[in-house]
């Protein structure tokens, strides 16, 4: 990812910094840190360094980055890291067929997995939720046609993790 979009991705919303706009940011962090990871081979632990001292809530190239739910940011990244062999799979069965997760973009690929791990772990935050606000997340990298597959990706991995939770709101 090129600076640019990850300046341009980061930068804060207008109003106040309630919880939501925090988890906001750490949800885009925890997007960033993976791809990261998964392109350059960062360990865990070197990540959580970097983006807790250089990224979460500073200001890097001139732009102030929200500041993130640390937290929340740490949840989700060990929580791929640890989950992924079991997360992959389901990414790969809700995609359309030809398409294995190892062939999506490594951006979009982040996003999925950590989507994936928020729907099965986080269940204090709505799969309605979670759901839009990953493609939100995907928004700020990728074009939209790209969105709508993290969007149906998504939403057929929430469908099998909440079930109850979408039948009740009528699908």
């Amino acid at each position: 990812m090129s600076a640019d979009k990850k300046t341009q991705a980061a930068k804060p919303a207008k109003g106040s910094e309630r919880k939501a706009n925090r988890r906001g940011a750490a949800r885009l962090a925890a997007v960033q840190a993976l791809y990261q990871m998964d392109i350059a081979g960062a360990g865990i632990n070197d990540i959580f360094a970097e983006f807790e001292s250089h990224w979460l809530g500073n200001e890097v190239e001139g732009d102030k980055y929200l500041p993130a739910e640390a937290a929340f940011f740490r949840d989700v990244v060990s929580g791929v890291v640890r989950d992924q062999a079991k997360l992959d799979p389901l990414i790969d069965e809700a995609l359309s067929k030809g398409w294995p997760l190892k062939r999506i973009d490594a951006i979009l690929r982040a996003v999925l997995r950590a989507g994936a791990y928020e729907l099965e772990h986080r269940k204090d935050v709505p799969g309605r939720v979670v759901v839009s606000e990953y493609v939100d997340v995907a928004h700020a990298f990728v074009e939209a046609e790209e969105t709508g597959m993290v969007n149906a990706v998504l939403d057929q991995i929430a469908r099998q993790f909440r079930a109850g939770e979408f039948a009740r709101a009528g699908g």
